[in-house]
This record gives C-alpha cells, sequence and structure tokens, in this order.
C-alpha cells in the first residue's frame, strides 16, 4: 500500500485534483526529465533543472513518489545508490500534460517569449 499523500480534496473538479498533484514549478520538468531519460540518479536530475535546489528536489520526489508518479530504487551499495524512474501513473500524467505543453510552446511562439537553454555540463 502507498503511502497517502497530503493531498486528498475535496475537489471542485478533475482540474482541480490534477493541477494539485503538479502543483509546483518543478514537478512538470521532473515528470518531463524522466520521461526523456527513464533512469535518473539525484545528481542527474539535479544538473538537468538548472535552479533548483536540492532541498525543493527532493520534497518534490517524495511527494511524487507519495503520489504514485515516481518509483524510487535504492541499491544496497557504498556509497548508495538511488535512481529515480516514472510509474505507469506518472507516464500517463505525462502524457495528459502534452496538449498543455503544446499550448505553451503555441504561447512561447505567438508572444514571442524568450526559452531559456539547459546549461550542458563539460566533462
Amino acid at each position: 500500500m502507498r503511502a497517502r499523500s497530503p493531498r486528498s480534496g475535496p475537489y471542485i473538479c478533475g482540474i482541480d485534483a490534477g493541477l494539485d498533484v503538479v502543483s509546483g514549478k518543478w514537478k512538470g520538468l521532473i515528470l518531463w526529465e524522466l520521461d526523456a531519460h527513464p533512469v535518473r540518479r539525484f545528481a542527474e536530475l539535479r544538473r538537468a533543472l538548472s535552479g533548483v535546489s536540492e532541498k525543493m528536489l527532493t520534497q518534490h520526489l517524495r511527494e511524487m513518489e507519495a503520489d504514485g508518479l515516481v518509483h524510487r530504487k535504492v541499491y544496497a551499495e557504498v556509497p548508495p545508490r538511488v535512481e529515480y524512474s516514472l510509474t505507469e501513473h506518472g507516464h500517463t500524467l505525462n502524457q495528459a500534460l502534452g496538449p498543455l505543453g503544446a499550448w505553451g510552446s503555441e504561447r512561447l511562439r505567438r508572444e514571442g517569449l524568450e526559452v531559456a537553454t539547459a546549461e550542458i555540463p563539460q566533462g
């Protein structure tokens, strides 16, 4: 049985319930990153999401795990290794957000808004 999420309604409608799960600046981007790269370690997520603090990323990942969107796998190694991936439920949410992403892309184009470019680590 999964941990009960602190978000439990009552909700006005489905949009209200859906937005409650993806509320916060970083959750949509975490979903997008884990869809593009099916397995990510914490440091990889942090590097990919330029500007996110360790505290905020940890908080969002915990909430998303509690909501059944993200799977956290801990390996019994030294040093410990933790990997994150989307659950099937997370994949369905990411698919549902696709039309919103298309709407946002059209808004960027229509209004000539700037798109941030990700920093690619040199190595």
